[in-house]
């Protein structure tokens, strides 16, 4: 409670600049891409699934993919290495202007979640980066930065923060939502 508390200040900036890039990206007809390993994949699915569901709304399907979500797929691409697993799609999937959301709360940045981010710059796309500390950005993105102890505290911050993120994307292209009361 304490680490969401005192990240909720630090939070605000960032994650109102990364829903603007992903909000726009989106009325341009462009798609979001989205990685991260172990828990932070799951994070992924959430942020995608989020988007392409009616989140809290009903509304039109939202264009994001989660490259973390098909086994057949990484376990062709692994067998060239574990570290190429995300920009090889970014590199296949991505076009300029889409954005990529990169998920990563390891204390340091993983090799295959760098790449992805290289691979999108190599290829025009946004970058938005959910990090355990913004210190640890590889990229010229938009970095969303949380300090804790724990990992486990990192990625229940990841959770609300990815949770805002998909409110202000449906309020930003469809409006407020209207309490029934």
């Amino acid at each position: 409670m304490q680490s969401i508390a005192m990240s909720v200040d630090d939070l605000a900036g960032p994650l109102s600049r990364a829903a603007d890039l992903m909000s726009s990206a989106l009325l341009q007809d462009r798609k979001l891409l989205c990685c991260g390993e172990g828990a932070d994949a799951a994070l992924a699915m959430l942020f995608t699934s989020s988007l392409l569901g009616h989140f809290e709304r009903e509304r039109p399907a939202l264009p994001a993919l989660c490259l973390a979500a098909d086994g057949a797929s990484l376990t062709a691409i692994s067998k060239g290495g574990l570290h190429d697993i995300f920009s090889r799609q970014v590199r296949a999937l991505g076009q300029a202007g889409d954005v990529l959301l990169c998920i990563d709360s390891a204390p340091e940045p993983g090799r295959a979640v760098q790449r992805a981010t290289q691979a999108a710059a190599e290829r025009g796309l946004g970058v938005v980066s959910l990090l355990r500390d913004a210190d640890n950005s590889t990229t010229e993105g938009t970095d969303i930065g949380v300090s804790a102890t724990h990992r486990y505290q990192v990625v229940e911050i990841f959770t609300m923060a990815i949770h805002c993120l998909c409110e202000i994307i449906d309020q930003n292209l469809f409006g407020p939502q209207h309490q029934e009361t």
